[in-house]
């Protein structure tokens, strides 16, 4: 997975809800149809791959598929026709070679009932384990290799179907407030790691007081406690988004 620290874990000041009383559930955008594209041994490869498309103006990402190789997608369409038109028109001119389409049924968010959230929130789990280890650099979708903290939260989501927002600030706002007691696997928790009270740090509850995210540049994507005195002290609150 990726993405920009620009719009990634810098600051945002939230102002903090009333969450004493319940609030209406908001509800994320879901994934229509993707264009993936590339099978990269290496991440560096997808991250420049990546670089290259965005400099034309898609909105593109990678991410670490199951085979262990590094892939990229972008686009959601609201119909296998129109994502097809866009992908034969990039390989017409160069842009890309081949592609696969990838359709809702594709997706966690829809290969079961539409209300069975649990096995939704285990997927997003199941795929964030698969980035344990992998190096963390500011900038996740520059040329460094890597991942931010709020790029790595937006891939999980969007590779299970939902459609999360870039950055930490437009994610804590598109959540609906959780009660720590209450958080459940998939919540995203946030922290001000710089101080001042502001977002600057997201990562994805794993249960069991647990979380995964992307630390400062030099460290590698982990699982830390909610209850470690560094995160404990700087929680800002919880988000849910199912």
């Amino acid at each position: 997975m990726l993405l920009l620290s620009a719009w990634g874990c810098g600051g945002f000041s939230p102002e903090l809800p009333d969450e004493s009383a319940p609030l209406p559930r908001k509800q994320l955008p879901t994934m229509g149809h993707t264009i993936q594209v590339g099978a990269f041994s290496k991440m560096n490869n997808a991250v420049r791959f990546t670089a290259t498309l965005k400099s034309r103006g898609i909105n593109a990402y990678h991410f670490r598929h199951n085979s262990g190789l590094y892939k990229v997608r972008f686009g959601n369409y609201t119909s296998r026709y129109g994502a097809v038109n866009q992908a034969e028109h990039l390989k017409s001119n160069g842009v890309i070679e081949d592609y696969f389409i990838v359709g809702p049924q594709d997706y966690a968010a829809f290969s079961r009932h539409p209300d069975d959230k649990e096995h939704v929130r285990n997927e997003i789990v199941r795929t964030a384990k698969q980035y344990i280890g992998i190096p963390y650099r500011w900038g996740g979708e520059s040329r460094q290799a890597g991942f931010d903290c709020s790029g790595l939260t937006m891939v999980l989501y969007r590779l299970n179907g939902l459609d999360l927002p870039r950055s930490s600030g437009q994610q804590w706002l598109a959540g609906t407030p959780v009660k720590r007691r209450q958080l459940a696997k998939g919540d995203l928790v946030f922290f001000a790691t710089s101080g001042g009270g502001r977002v600057s740090h997201v990562g994805i509850y794993t249960g069991s007081g647990n979380f995964l995210h992307a630390p400062r540049q030099g460290r590698k994507i982990r699982i830390s406690s909610l209850s470690s005195t560094y995160y404990r002290s700087r929680y800002l609150g919880a988000r849910t988004y199912l």
